[in-house]
């Protein structure tokens, strides 16, 4: 059991330590291999198939096939990584924050729209222990 850290209060934060680096090498690795042309191309011929090559756990493996960005980052998977899979579907990383966005995902035009507004309210992103105080 690994101690608590400052971050572990605040909601919705998936911060890649070590704990999550174990969790999710499998399904990080497999990101990784995205990187080339050709294992892009026999993940898009017949993505289960591909996906059996990583010892991934079940959940991970359903997160993939999902496109599930959110439960992604809960198993262990890195935003920098996971996001080989949206670049290889031929999305852009705003696309991914929009399905990540609004308890539920956000259209891409409202996810622009929070961000030229400034971004993400503080009100419910705060640590707990913020939110009790302020």
């Amino acid at each position: 059991m690994r101690e608590p850290r400052d971050y572990d209060d605040i909601p919705g934060t998936y911060v890649f330590d070590a704990e999550q680096y174990r969790k999710g090498y499998h399904l990080n690795m497999f990101c990784m291999s995205l990187n080339k042309v050709e294992s892009r191309d026999q993940f898009r011929k017949d993505e289960a198939a591909y996906l059996d090559r990583f010892p991934m756990t079940a959940e991970q493996r359903q997160a993939v096939l999902d496109r599930d960005w959110l439960q992604m980052l809960r198993l262990g998977g890195n935003i920098y990584y996971t996001y080989k899979i949206a670049a290889s579907d031929g999305l852009s990383f705003q696309h991914v924050g929009a399905a990540m966005s609004g308890g539920g995902g956000m259209s891409l035009a409202e996810f622009r729209q929070m961000m030229l507004d400034g971004g993400r309210p503080i009100d419910g992103n705060r640590s707990r222990g913020e939110q009790r105080y302020g």
